[in-house]
């Protein structure tokens, strides 16, 4: 078990789920090309379970927002390490990024992200 992760989840507008779709699909494609194994972003659904803290707790989400749950997998953290020194650089990415950070029109708010990268505990493929 070598594999590495990212994971993050936030707090998003229902109003802006479409739009911040269309370009997490093509994040996902850079950061395969700078060499992720698999990109996954999941909105949430069934959010609670009795005696724990839910993700809208931990992200504190509004009336109006759904939780996203993502992560993505690298071959190795040394890989990860890379592809975190790279993907932000690529120009592609501030093309796409921007216009959700915009004060004006704030789609996301990388401030109520929680993020980290993990390595292998356990894992069961089948």
């Amino acid at each position: 078990m070598t594999n590495y992760i990212d994971g993050f989840v936030f707090p998003i507008a229902k109003i802006h789920l479409a739009e911040y779709q269309k370009v997490a699909e093509k994040v996902a494609q850079i950061w395969k090309e700078y060499g992720a194994i698999a990109y996954f972003e999941f909105v949430g659904d069934d959010m609670n379970l009795e005696g724990t803290r839910s993700f809208m707790e931990a992200v504190a989400t509004k009336e109006d927002e759904e939780v996203v749950l993502g992560w993505v997998v690298f071959p190795s953290k040394a890989v990860r390490d890379l592809a975190n020194t790279k993907v932000p650089l690529d120009p592609r990415m501030a093309e796409l990024v921007t216009p959700l950070v915009n004060p004006e029109k704030l789609i996301f708010d990388a401030s109520r992200m929680v993020y980290g990268g993990f390595k292998p505990l356990v894992q069961s493929n089948r």
